[in-house]
């Protein structure tokens, strides 16, 4: 299922809440703030199948996830796993990354 997804995947996502699987008992509400795709348009990864991309989620401030993979959910897109890096915060909550290579 990831080796389908694209940045085209997620743009009309942003401002959706997807659902993180912190533990069997625990989940963690996300937003989708952006879907950005990354590197020029001649790319080894855009020649070589899918363009690389990323995404940033905004979640609560507290508990801050720690950086590995975490099963995730979406109604639209349903369960996957992504790994996911918490890179910094703002005035609304904890910011995380997930990159497609």
């Amino acid at each position: 299922m990831l080796e389908n997804f694209t940045v085209d995947t997620f743009a009309p996502l942003v401002g959706h809440v997807f659902v993180v699987y912190v533990d069997t008992t625990n989940v963690l509400d996300l937003e989708l703030l952006e879907a950005v795709p990354l590197g020029g348009s001649d790319s080894t990864a855009a020649v070589q199948g899918r363009r690389p991309f990323s995404l940033t989620f905004r979640g609560p401030r507290m508990p801050v996830l720690v950086q590995r993979i975490y099963p995730m959910g979406h109604p639209t897109l349903g369960s996957f796993e992504v790994f996911l890096v918490p890179v910094g915060s703002d005035e609304q909550g904890m910011l995380y990354e997930l990159v497609f290579n």
